[in-house]
């Protein structure tokens, strides 16, 4: 338990730092996003602690607004996501055996499309833009979380208790928020949680294609494609992205870990 306690530990330090940064540049900035009066591909120094892009802008500056994004766009993929497919997810389970089996194959459809296939596609069909990437992502999102949700629901819905809930007469939004949502909501929980660090991931994806937030907002994916050209003479441009990409979705995931064993009994005693 002590471990699992560490672990969940380590990862909040990882996200908070990305957090933090993040709240951070709401209020301040070493330089304006658009200022490329620093020279270019300047090394670090007192002046640009991380150095300056192919352009003079300052790389600090860069990655912090791009932290911003990342956020954003991992906080707002999960509430698209989340919402839909928890809702689409109940619905499923409550329907009828036809329409349940037809929603199942349309769910196992959009699944076996990647997400950010999806995300791509989206995207070009609305312009490249910070919250066309979220909408795709979350839409994309949202067909894996409705087939949790359901599978879920199901089992849930199978119990003995239900049945004598349904015989006494609770209709479905009493079930739904009285037995079902307080069964499942750890597992829907961990799985949003892992979500959040692969919308992290397709937003990169999709600005180092170039279709996602534009300038001046930095994404890590852009930074890194930009410094891709430059990396053996300025390797910080490359390295500093990948490096906080990683930091966030790692830490992400450990806290995903501790939120599991938290929600789960079956799980707190075991060594």
């Amino acid at each position: 338990m002590r471990r699992r306690s560490i672990t969940l530990a380590i990862g909040a330090v990882l996200v908070g730092i990305i957090l933090a940064t993040a709240i951070v540049s709401f209020f301040w900035l070493p330089y304006p996003p658009s200022d490329i009066g620093g020279g270019r591909l300047a090394p670090p120094s007192a002046a640009h602690l991380a150095g300056t892009d192919k352009l003079g802008r300052d790389l600090l500056t860069q990655l912090m607004i791009g932290a911003r994004i990342a956020l954003q766009v991992g906080a707002g993929s999960v509430a698209i996501g989340g919402v839909l497919g928890i809702a689409l997810g109940l619905a499923t389970a409550f329907a009828q055996r036809w329409l349940d089996d037809g929603l199942s194959a349309v769910l196992d459809v959009l699944i076996a499309f990647p997400t950010l296939l999806v995300a791509m596609l989206v995207v070009a069909a609305s312009g490249a833009s910070l919250g066309s990437a979220i909408l795709a992502i979350g839409l994309a999102m949202s067909a894996v979380v409705a087939r949790l949700t359901r599978i879920l629901a199901k089992r849930v819905l199978s119990l003995d208790y239900i049945t004598a809930a349904r015989v006494s007469g609770t209709r479905w939004p009493g079930l739904i928020l009285q037995h079902v949502l307080p069964n499942i909501w750890p597992t829907v929980v961990v799985n949003l949680a892992l979500q959040f660090g692969l919308a992290v991931l397709a937003e990169a994806s999709l600005s180092y294609l170039g279709l996602g937030s534009p300038p001046p907002n930095a994404s890590w994916g852009s930074i890194l494609q930009e410094a891709q050209g430059t990396v053996l003479v300025a390797p910080i441009g490359a390295v500093a992205p990948g490096v906080l990409l990683v930091v966030l979705v790692i830490g992400v995931n450990l806290v995903a870990d501790g939120l599991r064993d938290v929600g789960d009994p079956t799980r707190r005693g075991r060594a």
